[in-house]
């Protein structure tokens, strides 16, 4: 663990030029000496460079080892040049695993014992990139390898061994028996590796229709790479929905935090913005790549404390309720931590 941990900030678009700085606010006071570089990518960034991930970008993003990522927009229809940058930001680091945690937090309502994490593999799938268009046809093509499904096992495996949690591997192999087949046969070897972990299985189906009902049925979801999108976003819900939703993506080398949430054309430049889920974004970057658990908890019991006093913007304000804005709901969990 560095004494000066390294970090480069790439806001993006939309509402991540808002959350992201009260995020990197947030993280250099619980992590005082934190070395910050701000890097560009994104549509705006396509849009005046002719590239959305510049190389000067990736360069930092692989000095800093780091990456705090905010959001990115997308056009409506395919524009010659234009790939999204944190889709390749993830290939060009090789982000592997990527980790959602859910939990019930004060007065958001939703679930109040939830405590969930997903591992999603991050590189393979229908996300392969591998997509042709034939005639009136398109086709896609589904990649999963053992090394891929292997790989991303042993990170769910090894946080479930640390936390106490139980595994549930998800797929489809009743149907699809070659790819998903291979997915899961791959994740039962891992689970063989860590005999003190209880592990079971479900169709994605099921763990869905289960998930919607009982929310706090499952600890750790280990997820092929398309699953594992939609199912930490019905989880979400059940959490105060994707603005409170935080996420992190790991390799052997590299990791990029970033919120779940989109760039938000609609409310972006007009300070309403939910900035808690870039904040506990940076938690898990405390967390799990400088090995700062007690930073991430200090974070993580202030956003508890201002939503236990009732402070919302307005995706999380029930009719009626006064709101905030993102510097002012920023501020105050600066004010706890």
């Amino acid at each position: 663990m560095s004494d000066a941990p390294q970090l480069c900030v790439i806001p993006g678009d939309g509402i991540g030029q808002e959350v992201i700085p009260v995020a990197v606010q947030v993280l250099q006071t619980a992590l005082p000496g934190l070395q910050v570089t701000i890097a560009q990518a994104g549509w705006q960034t396509f849009q005046q460079t002719g590239t959305a991930l510049p190389a000067a970008t990736l360069e930092t993003a692989r000095r800093c080892g780091a990456v705090l990522f905010g959001a990115v927009a997308s056009p409506a229809h395919a524009v010659p040049g234009y790939h999204s940058p944190i889709v390749a930001l993830r290939r060009e680091l090789d982000v592997f695993a990527n980790l959602r945690p859910t939990r019930a937090w004060p007065g958001l309502g939703g679930c109040l014992t939830i405590d969930l994490l997903v591992v999603r593999e991050n590189t393979e799938g229908e996300y392969s990139g591998r997509e042709r268009r034939e005639g009136d046809q398109a086709i896609s093509e589904r990649v999963i390898s053992r090394q891929g499904s292997e790989r991303v096992a042993r990170v769910a495996y090894r946080l479930a061994a640390e936390a106490g949690r139980r595994v549930t591997i998800v797929h489809k192999a009743n149907v699809l028996r070659i790819s998903d087949g291979l997915w899961r046969e791959a994740c039962l070897s891992v689970a063989h590796e860590y005999p003190q972990v209880p592990t079971d299985e479900g169709l994605v189906d099921s763990v869905a229709y289960h998930l919607a009902r009982q929310p706090d049925r499952y600890q750790l979801l280990l997820c092929p790479n398309l699953y594992g999108d939609i199912l930490s976003d019905l989880a979400a819900a059940f959490a105060g929905g994707l603005g409170m939703a935080p996420s992190i993506s790991l390799g052997s080398r590299y990791a990029i935090a970033e919120p779940v949430h989109g760039s938000a054309p609609d409310i972006a430049g007009k300070g309403i913005a939910n900035p808690l889920g870039a904040i506990l974004s940076a938690a898990l970057l405390a967390r799990y790549v400088w090995g700062r658990p007690e930073a991430a908890e200090r974070i993580e019991a202030a956003v508890a404390h201002v939503l236990a006093a009732g402070l919302r913007t307005p995706d999380l304000a029930a009719p009626g309720q006064a709101v905030v804005g993102t510097e002012q709901l920023g501020r105050a969990v600066l004010e706890m931590i």
